[in-house]
């Protein structure tokens, strides 16, 4: 095949699944470095699929808010004063300024160009200096809703209107874990960071635990056994493994008041890949979860929280613990930048070629599998 005959990247990927697992390979690199390639996710998955903002508690009061950015889309997720958590666009409907910027509280939403203001709901409260102009309306200037949804503790949003609900399309998370109920843990640590890698790289690092021995041989590469992993078929919308932790790290294994864990669930870790990007790793005591956004093909937007559950939160030692968990997580988080930044400069070398998959990256075709649904041929 000529230069000028070469498959396009989303060619290539529908290629890359077109085999079974056992034969699979690693995605072809232009799916990771093609800027062209990214314009398609941005379209066909960013744009499409429930994205994660973060979790709900961290907005307990009338007008805490976050925002964030989805395919380019400026995006204010909110609490309003009935208590409800909405999200809305983030460009003032005058002369397209952004309105507010990383988090805080605010009692009305006013634009930092002209001083239009917002009221919570997103309605127009007032805009200076404009009575004299006869087009002038107030109630035809709201700002625009944003789907959104608050789902197991975590705030769903979505640009498309068609989109299942989080319920329905992620019934299955439900299913497969039911005594491990999110919503009852309670984030206490956020982190926002930025990594010199593909988004992908970073996802499929998490997906699979092929890499804990060697990339985190200095953390927790000695906690858990590859022959004891277990990678079992995901679900349309995510894929899951399991791995069994020992006792090194207590706040991983249910609280002694714990009498609904029984036998392995009871030091059973689950790391959960919900499509596209939200990664969450789910203990008895605790969880940590990365929210990924692209930032180009080579740089990727992390949001980093973790948190605990709400027997460990009540535990005399629980900040003890969640300290300790917290200081291995930050040396967890320097190797898996370490790793993901090395991936993708081999991605970008001219003599690399995907090589096959181990049986325990079987999350990371199906992760394949699922771009290649999303992004026609």
């Amino acid at each position: 095949m000529t230069k000028h005959q070469a498959l396009s990247p989303a060619a290539e990927l529908h290629a890359n699944v077109s085999v079974p697992f056992t034969s699979a390979r690693a995605m072809p690199k232009s799916v990771y470095t093609s800027a062209d390639f990214l314009a398609q996710e941005q379209k066909h998955v960013f744009a499409h699929d429930w994205l994660c903002a973060g979790r709900a508690e961290t907005l307990p009061n009338p007008g805490d808010y976050l925002t964030l950015q989805i395919a380019a889309e400026p995006v204010l997720v909110l609490r309003d004063r009935d208590g409800e958590i909405r999200a809305m666009s983030n460009v003032c409907r005058h002369r397209m300024s952004t309105l507010l910027h990383g988090r805080g509280n605010a009692r009305s939403i006013v634009c930092p160009y002209h001083a239009w203001t917002y009221n919570l709901d997103g309605s127009l409260r007032g805009a200076p200096a404009m009575t004299l102009n006869d087009g002038f309306c107030k109630d035809q200037l709201t700002l625009p809703k944003i789907r959104c949804k608050v789902w197991q503790g975590w705030i769903m949003v979505t640009l498309n209107p068609d989109a299942p609900e989080p319920e329905v399309a992620l019934k299955g998370v439900r299913d497969l874990i039911p005594n491990l109920d999110m919503s009852t843990y309670t984030e206490t640590y956020q982190e926002s960071f930025n990594w010199a890698t593909n988004w992908k790289v970073l996802a499929e690092n998490f997906m699979e635990s092929y890499h804990l021995p060697m990339c985190h041989a200095g953390t927790i590469g000695g906690a858990s056994k590859l022959e004891e992993m277990i990678c079992p078929e995901g679900d349309a919308a995510f894929n899951y493994h399991w791995i069994l932790k020992n006792d090194s790290v207590p706040l991983a294994l249910a609280h002694p008041s714990n009498t609904t864990l029984q036998g392995d669930d009871r030091r059973k870790t689950w790391l959960l890949a919900i499509y596209p990007s939200l990664l969450i790793t789910l203990t008895p005591g605790y969880f940590w979860y990365l929210s990924l956004t692209p930032d180009g093909p080579g740089r990727v937007n992390v949001t980093f929280g973790m948190g605990m559950s709400a027997d460990w939160l009540a535990d005399p030692a629980a900040q003890d613990h969640l300290a300790s968990v917290k200081a291995l997580l930050d040396h967890v988080n320097v190797e898996d930048k370490g790793c993901t930044e090395k991936v993708y400069r081999g991605l970008l070398s001219g003599m690399a070629e995907p090589g096959p998959l181990s049986h325990l990256e079987r999350p990371n075709f199906e992760f394949a599998q699922y771009l290649a649904r999303r992004i026609p041929a």
